[in-house]
């Protein structure tokens, strides 16, 4: 009786050990799959014209369908933090609609980070959305660039559109490179800033600025879609990109399993 009921005992005992085995390895799984952080313009004005800009609202919903629904969850933050201001408001795009309608992102993108308020280890990629407000506070934002160096010098991601590459201009890795210096860039050519009649109010125009810091700039014709990957470093041209840039980090996250 006494031999049975020892038998007994260690089944139990080796079930137990092996439920407690699983149970830690999901646990280490889920907690491993890093967030991925969106960064968006606090600027609402283009210049001095008086107009309004900010964040262009399918440069976030785009990805952010991507990225969501491959399992990602996604942070926002911007330069000065809470309310970011939108820009290309248009909810006739099924996607910017099921974006904006969606409670818990409509909270993130009313009460935005401020670049203290992140916690850098947390993220396996770092994604700049465009709208003309990001050449006036992306490109000299030292704690954006800081957060978005350290995310790539771990070996994340770091991704772009349109005028989101401005938050790349200034970044330096920990060699002391620019981030984009010898890599394959793109971004809003100076031909599409022309079209659209800002050359003469942006503080800079970007193809510009990056070729300037050593990037190899790549363009298509105006608003076709370019979406361009160098290693773990991902552009696009136009809003018309912002999708393909969100499937781009997404291959290399699935990459890096």
């Amino acid at each position: 009786m006494m031999h049975k009921i020892t038998k007994a005992m260690a089944v139990i005992v080796l079930f137990a050990v092996a439920v407690q085995g699983y149970s830690q390895t999901v646990k280490k799984e889920v907690k491993m799959k890093k967030k991925i952080l969106f960064v968006v313009t606090s600027h609402d004005t283009k210049g001095s014209t008086g107009e309004p800009t900010g964040f262009y609202l399918g440069e976030v919903a785009h990805p952010w369908e991507v990225l969501h629904n491959a399992g990602y969850e996604i942070d926002f933050v911007s330069p000065k933090g809470g309310k970011a201001p939108v820009d290309g408001f248009d909810l006739t795009d099924k996607v910017n609609k099921e974006f904006w309608e969606n409670a818990e992102y409509h909270n993130k993108i009313e009460h935005t980070l401020t670049p203290a308020q992140v916690n850098v280890n947390d993220y396996a990629a770092i994604y700049y959305a465009g709208g003309h407000g990001a050449m006036w506070d992306f490109a000299h934002n030292t704690a954006l660039a800081k957060l978005a160096a350290t995310i790539y010098d771990n070996g994340g991601i770091v991704g772009a559109v349109c005028h989101g590459p401005a938050g790349l201009v200034n970044i330096k890795l920990a060699n002391g490179e620019y981030l984009v210096g010898g890599k394959k860039v793109n971004a809003f050519t100076n031909e599409e800033e022309t079209a659209v009649k800002l050359e003469k109010v942006v503080p800079f125009l970007l193809e510009d600025k990056l070729i300037e810091r050593g990037a190899k700039f790549e363009k298509s014709g105006m608003w076709q879609v370019h979406v361009t990957t160098d290693g773990r470093l991902v552009t696009g041209q136009n809003p018309q990109s912002a999708k393909g840039v969100g499937e781009a980090i997404l291959a290399l996250l699935k990459k890096a399993k």
